[in-house]
């Protein structure tokens, strides 16, 4: 199943990279690429260092004041709000989440903004794509992270159920990149938005090579080629769940 995924989102990824308008975006801590054209983040970057603080979560969705608004949703609505009878259900998911700058309200704040915020079924926001978080979370602590990661855009306009009220399509899937800082070895996912609850992480692991050929970027790491089996393990007493 992995391996038909990667197939499809390969050859998505290549007929959706098309003339884009794109408005990199520096915030406190983190940088979102925007593509004004699809209104929400294409790829985002960051560095997770030692955890500094737990300052709450914003609970506010709006429009960053310094981007062009035809580069952003069209509404400050929930997903949730929109979503058909029979359909998935969805959530307004985070690119770079708040919880790894929580020393910072500022950041927090940020990363609330639509320019980081895109639709996520409930099953993958809540499912493996947190665990990814949570493994960002507990690792940063030993050691920096280089985070790399976005959309990954298709053709299926079934799912786009937030397009007449946000201006916003659905990713078909999304993917991360984690590098180590200090041996610069790495471990990447490519994730699907769709059923992809917290058990499945594993089987969405994918070579940094084979992320890269999707996504058409190159990643400074050690070990691009070889896929590993399973998900770096957290720290022995790291408190998420």
């Amino acid at each position: 199943m992995r391996t038909a995924i990667t197939a499809v989102v390969a050859m998505l990824a290549a007929i959706s990279t098309a003339r884009a308008e794109i408005i990199k975006v520096e915030y406190e801590g983190f940088t979102v690429w925007v593509d004004c054209a699809r209104r929400g983040p294409t790829l985002f970057h960051y560095v997770a260092k030692k955890d500094s603080g737990s300052r709450d979560r914003s609970t506010d969705y709006k429009l960053d004041p310094n981007v062009p608004a035809r580069c952003q949703s069209t509404s400050n609505e929930l997903f949730q709000t929109f979503v058909p009878a029979g359909a998935a259900d969805y959530d307004v998911g985070h690119q770079v989440p708040a919880n790894h700058f929580d020393g910072s309200s500022l950041a927090i704040r940020q990363t609330n903004f639509w320019t980081n915020l895109l639709p996520q079924t409930k099953s993958m926001n809540r499912g493996a794509w947190l665990q990814t978080e949570y493994l960002i979370e507990c690792i940063r602590d030993e050691v920096p992270l280089e985070i790399w990661g976005g959309p990954i855009w298709g053709n299926n306009f079934d799912d786009d159920h937030f397009f007449k009220s946000h201006g916003v399509r659905t990713p078909t899937a999304f993917w991360k990149v984690v590098i180590r800082t200090d041996n610069r070895r790495g471990i990447a996912w490519i994730i699907p938005n769709g059923d992809a609850p917290a058990g499945s992480l594993d089987e969405w692991i994918e070579s940094i090579s084979t992320v890269e050929r999707v996504v058409g970027r190159t990643f400074k790491a050690a070990n691009k080629t070889s896929r590993p089996s399973l998900s770096w393990a957290r720290p022995t007493g790291c408190s998420v769940r």
